[in-house]
């Protein structure tokens, strides 16, 4: 099988599961609120990942020192709790659609100027007409979707 047809397959898998789990996670956050539905997430994974680590061999070294890695590519965990309690509480609250339209949205937008600008390490891609077309036609979709 063609490894590009693989890894769009599995870039498809992630986000039919990032939908799956922002509907539990406005479940969660509608019977229980959004500290506890981020709470069970978080914890839930930090569990199964702890669990990974302690049956399954791994080469990673938890020692940090000589690392070229930026100081802040360490706050992805706290961005992953950012997505996760703005999806939880924002569902219940505008619906699956319109929550994941807005939060698809602001992505593009956002990769758009870390591309053009080469923020945090990401390779330069300048803005042209088509994107800035693609751009507006996304800020639209928002609008058409969160009208109602």
């Amino acid at each position: 099988m063609n490894q590009t047809f693989i890894i769009i397959l599995i870039a498809a898998l992630g986000g039919i599961a990032v939908a799956v789990q922002g509907q539990f996670m406005g479940l969660l956050d509608k019977g229980l609120g959004t500290k506890e539905s981020v709470l069970l997430t978080y914890g839930l994974g930090a569990v199964v990942m702890f669990a990974y680590f302690l049956f399954v061999p791994s080469s990673f070294d938890f020692r940090l020192s000589g690392t070229t890695i930026p100081w802040y590519a360490f706050t992805s965990g706290l961005l992953g709790l950012v997505i996760v309690a703005s999806i939880s509480y924002s569902i219940p609250r505008l619906g699956l659609a319109t929550a994941f339209t807005i939060v698809i949205a602001a992505q593009f937008i956002i990769t758009a100027l870390i591309e053009q600008f080469g923020w945090f390490g990401a390779q330069g891609a300048a803005m042209s007409l088509s994107r800035l077309v693609g751009f507006i036609a996304i800020i639209c979709g928002v609008w058409l979707v969160a009208k109602n």
